[in-house]
């Protein structure tokens, strides 16, 4: 793997396993600008590391992170929510979501398995990533949330096109619909995790021992399982992507969009519309 001072991640690889911790620089490891351009670089050089057989990722920190982080993106939303927006700007809203889209795509696409060990707060964008995982564990204290409904938005990065797969339909709906939010023992009931443990530290050993046993199995067999295994469905997720990033580009831009930006930079509850 080729050395580079990454910003929104540090890794470190040690025998055969790849850990990759995701880094602020905002509060809660939000996701800002470096980790949608920075991820899919990273995972297409894990991918094609020999050295690496599998992956554990984690948050640093008190969470493992608090999704999208608007502050540092909402330059990505302005042009959309200029006055007579039309073509123009939704087109290249259209194209910047696809372009963030491609950090999931590159972990579920990686042909190293990729371990998740979630802690503390895991909301909105890191449903996305962490759906694009192999296997999720969590601690004790990690809570979920696909938080986006909450601020006038479509999950739009792949929660929505790869949890049905993972923890079916009834529950997907009551997740993305309410945007309320579940701890740890919901999200095994409901086969969001694997498995739950008691700390920080205990799910990252879990994470690192899994990790292990595959990495310890031949390299081109566990290719060839991920491989089949998303067969069958990466043509729907793929599918479900491009029709969630042309709605966005279409609807997205509302009075309820600016009102829910607004009433979270204010700390306050947000009073919808429906404009």
């Amino acid at each position: 793997m080729t050395e580079r001072n990454w910003k929104a991640f540090s890794v470190e690889i040690s025998d055969n396993i790849a850990e990759v911790v995701l880094l602020g620089p905002n509060k809660g490891n939000a996701m800002g600008p470096d980790f949608w351009s920075e991820c899919p670089q990273l995972f297409a050089q894990l991918d094609a590391d020999p050295e690496v057989r599998a992956i554990v990722l984690s948050g640093s920190g008190k969470n493992f992170t608090y999704g999208l982080d608007l502050a540092a993106m909402g330059g990505e939303f302005a042009p959309l929510m200029a006055d007579k927006a039309l073509a123009g700007p939704r087109t290249d809203f259209h194209d910047s979501i696809r372009r963030m889209q491609l950090a999931g795509n590159a972990v579920a696409d990686c042909r190293k398995p990729v371990v998740v060990a979630v802690h503390g707060w895991c909301i909105g964008g890191g449903l996305d990533i962490i759906s694009s995982a192999d296997i999720r564990y969590a601690s004790s204290d990690a809570k979920f949330s696909i938080r986006e409904v909450k601020v006038a938005i479509v999950a739009d990065m792949g929660s929505l096109a790869r949890l049905p797969a993972i923890i079916g339909d009834g529950h997907l709906r009551e997740l993305a619909l309410t945007g309320k939010d579940i701890d740890a023992a919901r999200a095994e009931k409901i086969g969001l995790v694997n498995d739950v443990f008691t700390d920080h530290d205990a799910v990252l050993a879990a994470a690192r021992a899994t990790a292990a046993e595959i990495a310890a199995n031949p390299p081109l067999v566990v290719h060839g399982i991920k491989t089949v295994l998303d067969h069958t469905r990466s043509a729907a997720v793929d599918d479900s992507l491009r029709y969630v990033a042309a709605w966005n580009a279409a609807f997205l831009a509302s009075n309820d969009l600016t009102e829910a930006i607004t009433s979270v930079f204010e700390k306050r509850p947000a009073n919808f519309s429906g404009s």
